[in-house]
């Protein structure tokens, strides 16, 4: 996240109402039969078939004529590739659903070629036992208290666990593990009013990230780490083993394949369920939340190296690795900043650099006063508390400090903790 997008950033926050176009998506388990079930597994077939297909002609038309062929031009082929005998069968799938797919494949050849998405790769193969079976309709869906029309379905019935808000602007049908899902995403306009700062120490808080401690906050709570894959890691790998062993695409194969899709379901699952808790009890107690801009990309990149230059401890940089990305920030700081969105309160991150090796007391900087990974010890002044306590201050410092410089209402709550 860059410093200066106020919009992700949250800020600036003014007096008064302010009316914010909000998107949600709902997600329920449907309540699906075999007959169901076998012609969602088509349409899922039907997209990744045209993925695949389309994406070959645009490779072929880079190489030919050094230029993308558009959305409308796709379309037209695939009104094509239906009337053939050997494509016929993408008539079975619902054709908005096929052109929401060329429509992905457009904008993900753009965002490939766009300069200022370095991030972005150029698209690639959709497989059968690799790639999510999904497909997304843009219109023509109804909805009727636990039952919702989807186009050439018919009438299917969903767990309803919540009431849905909003207008009805598409929905995505996935499966996950054994089950199929429906994604329902709406729009709504709402006036939400700025959050006020009345208390500057518990209203505005800095939160350090770490996987020790999950969560170390500038007032002082700290919150234990799940490590939802670390408790499952040697099942994962048993399963993986038995799994190696097998007939690729074998019967047997496809069984233990789902076996260790459960397993994998059952990680996901656990850490979204505890960064949705913890993200939401951030986002309720405090008014502005300030985090680091942590590059986790980087920060979880492999030690091997290369023949010329082979790494150093690779395998204990491996498990460091796994550790970072078992914990989830990313999404930790993502669900707390469109939470802090929809209740009027402001996220933003800041540089990360020294926050552990500042004093908070007296601003003296050194790296000989965080000599172990838990006690921060000032080697000026004498200052001693917990490392991540003290890196939540400075955190928490910094962000004031922006906050101040954007002339956020908050600069005249004052700066340290």
């Amino acid at each position: 996240m860059m410093k200066g997008d106020k919009r992700r950033q949250g800020m600036p926050l003014q007096p008064g109402q302010d009316v914010k176009l909000l998107r949600k998506a709902f997600k329920f388990r449907l309540k699906t039969t075999p007959e169901i079930e076998n012609r969602m597994f088509q349409f899922a077939g039907c997209n990744r078939f045209v993925w695949n297909f389309a994406l070959a002609l645009q490779k072929e038309s880079l190489d030919k004529t050094k230029k993308m062929l558009s959305y409308f031009q796709l379309c037209k082929c695939l009104t094509q590739w239906k009337k053939e005998d050997n494509t016929a069968f993408l008539a079975i799938a619902p054709v908005s659903c096929l052109q929401q797919t060329l429509m992905a494949l457009d904008r993900a050849m753009f965002d490939a070629f766009d300069k200022k998405q370095p991030a972005k790769r150029f698209p690639v193969w959709k497989k059968k036992f690799k790639s999510v079976d999904s497909f997304r309709y843009p219109a023509g869906i109804k909805l009727q208290g636990g039952r919702i029309y989807l186009p050439k379905l018919g009438w299917v019935r969903f767990h309803k666990s919540r009431e849905i808000q909003g207008t009805v602007r598409n929905m995505t049908v996935s499966r996950k593990g054994e089950h199929w899902f429906v994604s329902i995403q709406t729009q709504q306009e709402v006036l939400i009013p700025p959050r006020p700062v009345s208390n500057p120490d518990s209203d505005v808080v800095g939160i350090d990230v770490g996987i020790a401690r999950f969560v170390t906050t500038s007032t002082g709570e700290a919150v234990n780490p799940l490590n939802s894959f670390k408790r499952l890691e040697k099942k994962m790998a048993r399963a993986q083993k038995l799994l190696a062993r097998k007939k690729k695409f074998s019967n047997n194969w496809k069984k233990q394949k789902r076996v260790v899709s459960k397993i994998h379901i059952k990680i996901a699952d656990a850490r979204n369920d505890f960064l949705q808790k913890k993200s939401t009890i951030l986002s309720k107690k405090h008014a502005i939340v300030v985090a680091e801009d942590l590059s986790i990309k980087n920060m979880s990149a492999s030690a091997r190296g290369d023949m010329e230059e082979p790494g150093k401890n690779v395998k204990a940089k491996a498990g460091l690795n796994r550790s970072i990305l078992d914990q989830g920030w990313g999404n930790f700081f993502r669900m707390i900043e469109y939470k802090q969105e929809w209740s009027g309160g402001s996220f933003l991150q800041v540089d990360p650099k020294n926050t552990s090796r500042t004093c908070p007391c007296c601003d003296q900087v050194s790296i000989d006063n965080r000599k172990t990974q838990v006690l921060f010890l000032c080697i000026t002044c004498g200052f001693s508390a917990n490392a991540d306590y003290v890196g939540a201050v400075n955190i928490r410092s910094r962000g004031i400090e922006e906050l101040t410089a954007a002339g956020h209402a908050v600069a005249a709550c004052g700066g340290r903790a």
